[in-house]
């Protein structure tokens, strides 16, 4: 019979690095206590090129006051969807150490209505948000026209 070896060359793993440089100091950032300021800060960092084109997805991150860490870009995809990747959501928040996220998509159309589809992963976000002890505050749902749905204010989260 055969011996199975197994060798521990961990010269052919890669190391994760992970890099946080901070242009503003904490109290210096906006702090994000609604659903209006949240819209106010992400459609500044929104590309007005591609808003009424295809849809986008990003997320806002928050410390533990409220003030804003940054944001990350999570997808681009076509017309009408994006794919939406809860390992990236999660892995960009905890790597900033993130207190809450907001999360924000963009509908070309114009429409604000969320989707079924949006409705379903919100609810799956929301949840794993809670086990990471990472909430969820909001899910915005942006317009070419400056205006939002809230699921927040709507009472959907």
């Amino acid at each position: 019979m055969e011996k199975l070896q197994i060798q521990n060359d961990f010269s052919k793993v890669a190391e994760i690095k992970i890099s946080y440089l901070p242009k503003f100091k904490a109290c210096e950032c906006p702090r994000v206590t609604s659903s209006k300021e949240g819209f106010g800060v992400m459609f500044k960092c929104w590309n007005k090129n591609t808003i009424s084109f295809q849809e986008e997805f990003k997320i806002l991150l928050l410390n533990h006051h409220g003030r804003v860490l940054g944001f990350y870009h999570i997808g681009t995809g076509g017309m009408a969807g994006v794919v939406v990747d809860a390992k990236l959501i999660f892995s960009a928040a905890l790597k900033a150490c993130a207190s809450s996220i907001m999360l924000f998509h963009n509908h070309p159309s114009g429409n604000r209505i969320p989707s079924t589809e949006d409705i379903r992963i919100t609810g799956r976000l929301v949840e794993v948000g809670k086990l990471l002890d990472l909430p969820v505050l909001d899910h915005l749902i942006i317009t070419p026209d400056q205006s939002y749905f809230s699921f927040a204010d709507e009472g959907l989260i």
